[in-house]
């Protein structure tokens, strides 16, 4: 009898990880051109003329297509082409979408404003209609390689290439440009072409693994294949108590930091004080380049985030552990002391201090994605995360105190980090693998309601309350009111620890396990 050879590319740590990096590299271009804009919105007041509900509409219309079903359909389209496919026609699309956008920008399509503006609806339209079906297809792609192994931390690492698009694109993308908005919109769009290379590299890769699974099934047998999608599937889905509760926790909790990170930047320049552009002072010159030395720091961040929160977990010895935890601690602390009088003027600019708030997220959720893994006690922390965001926001929102001010994007930051490290990996437990497109993709429709609602509304709730003060406001008279609408957000946080409440209660008697560790048997 032949001995049929079970092991595959997935059960090799090095392909694993090697997978997760080509990977992530969608998820931190799409996060990137997703966010990006949110530092730039003076230059698109000043330069192009938008109001800041022009602003929010052109951030708000980037999920129209997805509130009607484009992630739904892409999700069912997931389960039944694989992710090959998949990727391929939503990754061209989300990449002529990115470039629509950077032309309109350009001027391409016309000088006129409401040509640009239109035009660049379009485009983010397009590149919205991919970019949620990329996020899917990565959380997929994950399950795929990391199921019964790292998962939490696979899936937590992948968010934090996705937190630094976001941070690299808030903090860089006006000295990208130069202080233009064009450049910065053609940068955004080039990431987006390059992460699609990236990921037609991964399918090398996916091929491979997909002929061995079938091998180690048995070389002689035909495979039998994937269970039809049916309709009763989705309607078993939508009706599991469980499902429906962290779906609706992942709307509000989403519509109060997402929308929230689009108008931070402006927020604390009205609000505080901070500097719109960064002083010379703060400036990190590598080979000439300002841009180029901000993107270093981040990365630098980026490495010391992952190494603190990764590394340590894997050394047995606890020796060797608090040895390196030292050092690397250490380390960092003689940066930060090297390069303090520049974090100092950084900390007192505006895109680059909301920039925190993903940053924050790099070093939080491993840790959060390892706990998860080991201990368990996802509903748990997602109840833990609404109370720091109900915090962070009421905090924002009555306080003028700078002090109160930091210690609410850190713990927006830390909330950022900590449900979507318990969020994720738990739909994986309530949801059977080969429907966790179509499970994914019904959660992303459903958030890019209230995404839409909160990125739109804002700008025009900013307007309404302003209503009076726009022209003197405009003029550099006056400065914006943000109370009102950081306060909509406040509702979204409470709302969130009722749905994280229920979540915790109904998975108690459905037995999902939320509450134990990733490997344990329930």
């Amino acid at each position: 009898m032949t001995q049929v050879n079970t092991k595959t590319l997935r059960d090799s740590t090095a392909m694993r990880w090697m997978v997760l990096i080509l990977i992530s590299g969608l998820t931190f271009s799409t996060y990137w051109f997703q966010d990006f804009m949110s530092g730039l919105k003076g230059i698109m007041e000043s330069e192009m003329g938008f109001s800041s509900e022009e602003f929010g509409r052109i951030i708000g219309l980037t999920t129209i297509a997805n509130m009607f079903g484009m992630i739904l359909i892409g999700g069912m389209i997931l389960d039944k082409w694989g992710i090959r496919l998949t990727g391929y026609v939503f990754g061209v699309l989300a990449t002529i979408g990115a470039g629509t956008t950077a032309l309109a920008a350009a001027g391409f399509f016309g000088p006129e404003k409401g040509t640009i503006l239109t035009m660049m609806i379009i485009g983010r339209i397009m590149f919205g209609s991919g970019l949620e079906i990329l996020c899917v297809l990565a959380t997929r792609t994950i399950v795929k390689w990391f199921k019964g192994y790292e998962m939490a931390l696979a899936m937590a690492i992948n968010i934090g290439f996705g937190r630094l698009g976001t941070a690299l694109g808030m903090a860089s993308s006006l000295d990208i440009g130069g202080g233009r908005f064009s450049p910065a919109v053609t940068f955004a769009a080039t990431l987006i072409a390059l992460s699609f290379i990236m990921f037609l590299i991964y399918t090398v890769f996916d091929v491979k693994i997909d002929r061995q699974h079938k091998n180690a099934l048995d070389p002689n047998l035909e495979v039998v294949p994937d269970e039809e999608f049916r309709f009763s599937d989705f309607i078993k889905l939508i009706t599991d108590k469980s499902f429906i509760y962290i779906t609706l926790l992942c709307v509000t909790f989403y519509a109060a930091v997402f929308p929230f990170i689009q108008y931070a930047p402006d927020m604390l320049i009205n609000k505080f004080g901070f500097t719109a552009k960064l002083p010379a002072a703060g400036s990190v010159m590598i080979f000439g380049s300002e841009a180029m030395g901000i993107v270093a720091v981040y990365l630098v961040l980026f490495i010391f985030a992952l190494a603190f929160s990764i590394v340590p977990s894997r050394i047995s010895n606890l020796n060797y552990r608090r040895i390196f935890t030292f050092t690397l601690v250490a380390v960092f602390g003689i940066i930060v002391f090297n390069f303090w009088n520049i974090l100092q003027v950084w900390l007192h600019n505006g895109s680059k201090t909301a920039s925190l708030i993903p940053l924050g997220t790099i070093i939080f959720t491993p840790i959060f994605g390892n706990f998860v893994d080991r201990k368990g006690k996802a509903a748990s922390l997602m109840m833990l995360g609404s109370c720091l965001l109900i915090f962070a926001h009421l905090s924002l929102s009555l306080s003028n105190s700078i002090t109160l001010g930091y210690a609410a994007l850190v713990s927006l930051g830390i909330a950022f980090a900590l449900v979507p490290a318990a969020m994720w990996p738990s739909v994986a437990k309530i949801v059977p693998e080969n429907r966790l497109g179509t499970a994914y993709a019904t959660m992303f429709t459903v958030q890019n309601w209230g995404l839409g609602l909160f990125f739109w509304g804002i700008g025009a709730v900013l307007d309404l309350v302003n209503h009076d003060n726009l022209t003197a406001i405009r003029e550099g008279k006056m400065t914006y009111d943000y109370t009102i609408p950081i306060m909509m957000l406040v509702v979204c946080g409470i709302i969130s620890i009722f749905l994280a409440a229920l979540l915790k209660k109904a998975d108690r008697k459905q037995g999902y396990g939320l509450e134990f560790p990733s490997s344990a048997k329930h």
